[in-house]
Parts: C-alpha cells; structure tokens; sequence
C-alpha cells in the first residue's frame, strides 16, 4: 500500500521500499502503519493548527500562516499503537527508527492547555525589547568607534538579529498571536530588516515542518541522497562539508535552494510555491528590495564601510546563528538518527528526530529557539511556553526525547559537535525506508573519486 507524502503543492504517494540501510530488529507487522492525513476543522483542537495557503485578504496574505497538517491516525493504527509498548526496545537496545508506542494526542493531551495561549502583548514586548537593543548597541559602537568596540558590537548585533529572526519566525507559525493581521505586518517589518524574504520564507518553513525527517520532501538540511552526492563537483562536495562555508548558506539557499532542489524564494513562480501565493511572494520580495534600497542609500549618505560595520558585519553573524541552529536541530547527535522515506515516515516519527540544544546565556535572547522537538511537533505553541511543555511533554516521550547537553554561559561546546557531523554525516543510501548517514572517507583526500 502506497502512504501518502505532502508535498509543497499537493499530495503525492510514495511506494515503500522494504530495504533498510542499516539492519535493525523487525517489528511486529501491526506496530507499523500508514498514516493518513486530512485537514480538520479548527473546532478539532482548542487552539488553530492548519494553515490557510495562499488564501489572501489583501497584499499582505492575512490568514497565510504556517502551521502543519494535523495528523489524523487510522483506527487500525490505534490499535497497533495500544499493543506496542516496547517504546522502542528491541533486544534491549533502544532503537530510534521504530515506532513510538504513543501518538501525537498522546503527547498534546500532557501538555498544560494555558500552554497554548497566544499573549499579543507579551509577543510585541519582546519586539520592543529587541528592537531597543539593536538600536542601543549600534548608538554605543558608533559613539565610541574605536576597534576594541566593534568586534564586541558585531558578535553581540549578529545575536540580536537572530533573534530578531526568531519572533519573525514565530508570526510565520501563527504563535506571534491569533491576529493574522498583527502576524503579517510584524514578520514583514522583522525579516524585511534582516533580508529575509518573509512569505517566501514562511511557505519553504511550513513544507520543511510538513515533512521533516523525511529525506526526500524535507526542506531544510535535509540529507544528500548518494545519487546526488556523488553527482556533485569535488569542490561542491568539499565546501558544503567544511566550515565556514556551511555557515554562509542560508543566503545562497534563499536564492536557489539546496541541491536537488530548485526554485528561488523570491520569484513568486518557483517550485515553491502554488499559483494562489502569487501575491504573497510579490510583497514580501517587494519588501526585501526596499530594504535593499535603504541600505543602498544609507551606503550613499554615511559611506559603505560604516554601513559594512553597523549593519554588514552582523549580517553575516546572524546568518551563521540561522544556520548553527538550524543545523543543529537536525544533526550531531552522539547516536546516529533515522530519515525515513514511503511508508516508514510519519509526522510524528520525524518529529521525534528533531533534537533539543542548551545555549546557556543565549537561550533567553533568542527566545528559547533550542527547545525544538516540541516546537517541530506543535509550532502554534508560543515561544515562552516551550519550556514548560517539553517538560510536561519528557514522560510520554521517554527515549525519544534526547536530553541536551548542559553549556556554560556561552554555548562554545556546539562547534565541537558541528565540526564532527560535517566529517561524519555526508549523504544516505538511494534506497531503504530507514535510512542513516554515511561518511565519505575519502571527501578530505588529495585525490577524491567517484
């Protein structure tokens, strides 16, 4: 039987293929199911959890918010659920592809209901106390101008545009608030600020939180297939794993997406979108260029390499913070994580691979965007109250959760982690439902093959 797989522009089977890459302990044949997904009415959950694509009121896209498809399971599959209660054990070890014994309500029903509250006020604060930074550390560089100053300046802007990315992110979801109006208009002013492209991003946003884990409708960092590894040039291949190129991606990304991929998320005719979220792409490009424009004329009134250290510098600190989390969310783990392709993935099993990260003293200023696995699996949830959920959430979770690392004030222990996945985990096997990362061994050679 062929499961069903949204993609950004419709549903689409994909056949099962019943070859693993990595040989694991067979399930029972009833612990394992296809899903079926169908939009319910909001009226089905307390709190909103579809989204409205591409249905406009007016320029802006009102109602378009990201959120993902609820996910109805069969009542079959209920009772493969209610039989397995191994958690994932076979043979006494915990294995991470197999199907959890719980289900997504399971999940939501341990997680406090004021968790959903959606506070505008307490959302727009964050705006303000943000935004005030941002003005205030760039009055305190240029008044003392000196370069024992500026280094300081860029790393500590570069965090605040994160996090400035951050709150934008949240009007993308819907969790900024439950006005559609109030989302729109922040998320354009708080991406616009930072060169992102805001519905174009929200769409590419929304089809990665559809799909993730999934290594074919993934959107972002999802893995290479070896096909297209090895169809890459030798110097492609080398970059794309060695630092810091990796780290300055999320621009190129923006303009052309990752290979295998095509579409560009400012042409409102990419492969991204659908015809009905024409508009939606129109305006924010529009509001893209006329940031461009005002930096182009601040370049022009107060000279290019003031603007480069105001606002050229951090830029790039902020895009390594985008593609540090993101990254990280998705990879490093001390125990490899399972992508699934046909049948085998699910919602809520590539949910569960996502990964919680500790940032220590950055947790606050970026809003707590390393709490992950619950925001991956219900992204209506406010940012404030992730913490809390996650915790509610650990005891039906139980191995499927993987505890964080603690940091120190600042999270210096992550590059270690980022650096060892970009020498181990280069692309997955063309075939199999569960499938792992596998290292090229010789990518860092002198002499690289196909």
């Amino acid at each position: 039987m062929a499961s069903w797989v949204v993609s950004e522009c419709s549903l689409r089977p994909f056949t099962a293929v019943k070859i693993h890459h990595k040989p694991r302990p067979s399930l029972p044949s009833n612990t394992i199911n296809a899903f079926k997904f169908k939009p319910l009415p909001c009226s089905a959950f307390k709190v909103p959890t579809l989204w409205s694509k591409g249905r406009n009121l007016g320029g802006l896209g009102l109602l378009s918010v990201s959120a993902p498809l609820k996910v109805t399971i069969t009542s079959e599959e209920d009772k493969g659920k209610e039989e397995s209660t191994t958690d994932g054990v076979n043979n006494g070890e915990f294995d991470p592809g197999a199907a959890p014994p719980f289900k997504l309500s399971d999940i939501k029903a341990a997680i406090p209901k004021h968790c959903w509250v959606k506070d505008p006020w307490r959302s727009m604060s964050y705006v303000v106390r943000d935004v005030v930074v941002v003005f205030g550390l760039a009055a305190v560089a240029a008044y003392f101008n000196n370069w024992f100053v500026w280094p300081l300046y860029w790393i500590a802007q570069g965090t605040m545009f994160w996090a400035l990315f951050v709150l934008g992110h949240d009007c993308g979801h819907g969790s900024f608030s439950n006005n559609p109006a109030l989302n729109s208009v922040a998320g354009h002013l708080l991406h616009s600020s930072i060169l992102v492209p805001y519905h174009g991003w929200r769409i590419s946003h929304r089809t990665h939180h559809q799909n993730h884990g999934h290594v074919e409708n993934d959107e972002s960092w999802h893995p290479l297939s070896e096909k297209i590894y090895k169809s890459l040039d030798n110097a492609t291949r080398l970059l794309r794993f060695t630092l810091p190129f990796p780290m300055l991606a999320y621009p190129i990304y923006l303009w052309s997406r990752s290979p295998g991929k095509k579409g560009s998320h400012f042409h409102p005719d990419s492969d991204l979108f659908v015809p009905n979220e024409r508009k939606d792409i129109i305006t924010s490009t529009a509001c893209w260029t006329a940031m461009v424009g005002l930096l182009a004329y601040l370049s022009f009134a107060m000279g290019p390499m003031p603007l480069l250290k105001l606002y050229g510098i951090p830029y790039a600190i902020f895009v390594m913070w985008l593609d540090l989390v993101t990254y990280l969310h998705h990879h490093g783990h001390d125990e490899k994580l399972p992508w699934y392709r046909g049948k085998e993935w699910s919602y809520l099993r590539g949910g569960l691979t996502t990964l919680d990260r500790d940032y220590g003293w950055i947790n606050n200023i970026h809003h707590d965007i390393g709490t992950h696995v619950i925001h991956h699996l219900f992204p209506q949830i406010p940012h404030y109250h992730l913490i809390e959920a996650t915790e509610a959430a650990k005891p039906v979770l139980g191995k499927y959760y993987r505890e964080p690392k603690k940091s120190g004030l600042l999270p210096f222990y992550l590059l270690g982690i980022l650096i060892k996945s970009m020498r181990k985990d280069h692309y997955v096997s063309d075939i199999g439902d569960v499938v792992y990362y596998q290292t090229d061994p010789q990518l860092y050679g002198t002499n690289k093959s196909d």
